[in-house]
């Protein structure tokens, strides 16, 4: 049993326990929105967590209050050990989800249920074949659809994360939201945001407003309705008038929840995240190898945490070009 010590507060009085602990920079996906076109930089293995490692740092923040703790990468089922560090978070007193892209997910249907895994967020951002092949730049989509349907008849709870891009496939808001209807599957549209490498600008983006009005303008205002959101929930979330599922938009650019962000990344390399845009990290992965006090370290990083988007003043094209932070496959979904 991991003795509990005090939350990680920041000086804003936010409490962070949602850890989201990124296994790989590497992917078997190059969607365009995350992994740069030229790929990420391969570096010596020497570099990234073991398995041990990642698993004691896990533990770590478990004794410091976290509560929940999601996989993701990269693709963190193409991880070497990815099955044995399922199944020893699995061990731990967390609720413990993944995100994947579910190319090779029917291979882990049995440890997800012996971890205790009963959430699955899958990231898939076209329903066409040929939009979901060229924002990919690979040709998994039927593999991955019948996946998604293997985890629907396991009964996983199973949430579709669609980056909406202007120009690339905004025309199918209303595909996923009739999706949601007949399925249970819960769809969250995600603005797209700015990293390293994506070429991002404000013309790109498809903000909370005009996805909400594609949706009353095909279904109509009395069409779906507002449902509770959870607490430290990123979306807000919706359900079709009759559906098995339901729909959900996180608008990280134009309507930040910073106010209740609860979130700690930790990358593949072992550095600490205290926000998804924030140029700073701490390096606990060192600190561990040389047998310091990760806990210290932590703890600075989060007094030190702004209060709003990692200290981006505004997501315009100049403060994002002058705003220096890694691709989003080598911080981890």
């Amino acid at each position: 049993m991991i003795e509990p010590k005090a939350n990680i507060t920041d000086r804003f009085g936010r409490v962070h326990d949602y850890l989201r602990i990124s296994l790989t920079e590497r992917c078997n996906l190059r969607c365009f929105y995350c992994m740069p076109e030229e790929g990420v930089q391969l570096r010596e293995k020497s570099e990234f967590m073991t398995a041990e490692e990642l698993i004691s740092i896990a533990k770590t923040f478990v004794g410091m209050g976290v509560k929940k703790i999601r996989l993701t990468g990269g693709e963190p089922l193409i991880k070497k050990n990815a099955e044995l560090i399922i199944r020893e978070l699995g061990k731990l007193s967390v609720e413990l989800a993944i995100t994947t892209n579910a190319v090779i997910v029917d291979r882990f249907i049995d440890v997800f249920k012996e971890a205790g895994i009963k959430s699955v967020n899958v990231s898939l951002d076209s329903l066409k074949e040929d939009c979901f092949n060229d924002i990919s730049r690979r040709n998994y989509f039927k593999q991955i659809k019948e996946n998604i349907d293997l985890l629907i008849a396991n009964d996983f709870n199973v949430k579709i994360n669609a980056v909406v891009i202007r120009g690339v496939n905004e025309t199918e808001i209303t595909d996923f939201v009739e999706w949601s209807r007949k399925e249970n599957v819960h769809v969250r549209f995600i603005e797209f945001m700015p990293f390293d490498g994506n070429n991002w600008n404000t013309e790109k983006k498809v903000s909370f407003k005009e996805i909400l009005e594609d949706v009353e303008n095909t279904f109509g205002k009395d069409g779906f309705y507002k449902i509770e959101d959870q607490p430290n929930d990123t979306a807000r979330n919706f359900r079709m008038i009759g559906g098995k599922g339901t729909f959900g938009i996180i608008s990280s650019v134009t309507n930040p929840f910073c106010d209740t962000c609860n979130r700690i990344r930790l990358t593949a390399d072992g550095k600490i995240k205290n926000c998804l845009f924030s140029e700073d990290e701490s390096d606990l992965l060192s600190a561990y190898r040389r047998g310091e006090s990760i806990e210290d370290k932590i703890r600075r990083s989060f007094a030190l945490k702004h209060k709003e988007r990692g200290g981006l003043s505004e997501f315009s094209n100049e403060e994002v070009r002058k705003h220096k932070n890694r691709s989003m496959t080598s911080i981890g979904g």
